[in-house]
């Protein structure tokens, strides 16, 4: 369904984007709230500080190695479908984490919440772009939905801080309530798929699958080689390079590739990728760190230690 391009939304308009902003909100504020509660979440779970980076590092892995594989099946499966499956999937596996006894249990958690926001991300985007004509009304309801992003990180530092002062668990079971608030609305309020004409693709389930995997097997290399022998690092290395090596294979003989190889003839493109990745390894570093240093260091509350972070999202509006 296709809004009329007016000056102004419609009621059924702001509701339907109101949800799609509630679900990324949700992301970000998972994210923060996360963050936040690490140091509690170690203290009684018993991990280790390399067991407790998974807990991070899960959700980055599954978020960025299914994030291609999202936007193509929102794209063939249907928008609204996705949206709402994955968002489901997202509220049993916040439920899991905030009952998790087990270190693996949360961690499993984390990842599983990673791959629901690879899919629902692209889902949301592209109902706003098909729901929204070109022009005006569009760019209004990007700019408000990018905006709810950079808040929910935010507001999600402070109310991580509130909450882990009660119980680290509430910090996955606050999710739980919103998502199940947002998933009502998105069930009234989001438009049905419409018959696509579009010719069908497949899914590139090996190329999301070995990329994944690679990634994985790198970073436990590098967070086990202080604590293994060189032979099993080094087994690890060639294993996730193995399977970098599968994926390159893999996409140049499918036929729907998740990421054509010819774009890495750009150059600027490459420089740009390479920027990006760097920032936000870097940023989920100082984050983990810095909570860490905060809390166990220098003895500040979880949310002393919110509010203090909350430079990091001033800091990007501070610059020319």
């Amino acid at each position: 369904m296709m809004f009329q391009q007016t000056d102004r939304m419609s009621r059924r308009a702001w509701g339907m984007l109101l949800v799609l902003c509630g679900a990324i909100f949700l992301e970000g504020v998972d994210v923060s709230m996360m963050g936040v509660a690490l140091p509690s979440i170690q203290a009684e779970l018993a991990m280790s500080t390399g067991e407790l980076q998974w807990v991070v590092s899960a959700y980055v892995l599954g978020y960025g190695g299914f994030m291609l594989m999202g936007g193509r099946a929102a794209d063939l499966l249907g928008r609204r479908r996705m949206f709402l499956f994955w968002l489901a999937v997202f509220l049993v596996f916040s439920g899991l984490g905030g009952l998790a006894g087990e270190g693996w249990i949360l961690i499993l958690s984390r990842l599983v919440k990673g791959i629901a926001a690879a899919f629902l991300t692209p889902a949301g985007l592209s109902i706003i772009t098909t729901s929204f004509p070109e022009g005006r009304l569009r760019n209004k309801a990007l700019l408000v939905y990018a905006g709810t992003a950079a808040a929910g990180f935010s507001l999600g530092l402070v109310v991580g801080g509130l909450l882990t002062t009660i119980s680290w668990r509430w910090v996955f079971f606050a999710p739980v309530l919103l998502t199940a608030a947002i998933l009502a609305a998105a069930v009234a309020l989001v438009p049905r798929d419409e018959p696509s004409d579009r010719p069908a693709q497949g899914f590139d389930f090996a190329g999301a699958i070995s990329v994944t995997g690679s990634v994985l097997l790198l970073v436990l290399a590098v967070e086990r080689a202080a604590h293994v022998g060189w032979a099993q690092t080094l087994l690890l290395l060639a294993a996730g390079l193995a399977l970098l090596a599968a994926f390159v294979a893999v996409e140049r003989r499918s036929r729907s590739p998740l990421v054509r190889l010819g774009v890495f003839r750009s150059g600027t493109l490459v420089r740009a990728n390479l920027g990006a990745i760097l920032f936000s390894g870097s940023f989920f570093a100082f984050q983990f760190i810095a909570v860490l240093y905060l809390q166990q260091l220098r003895g500040w509350s979880p949310l002393e230690t919110g509010l203090a972070l909350l430079a990091i999202g001033i800091a990007p509006r501070a610059a020319p």
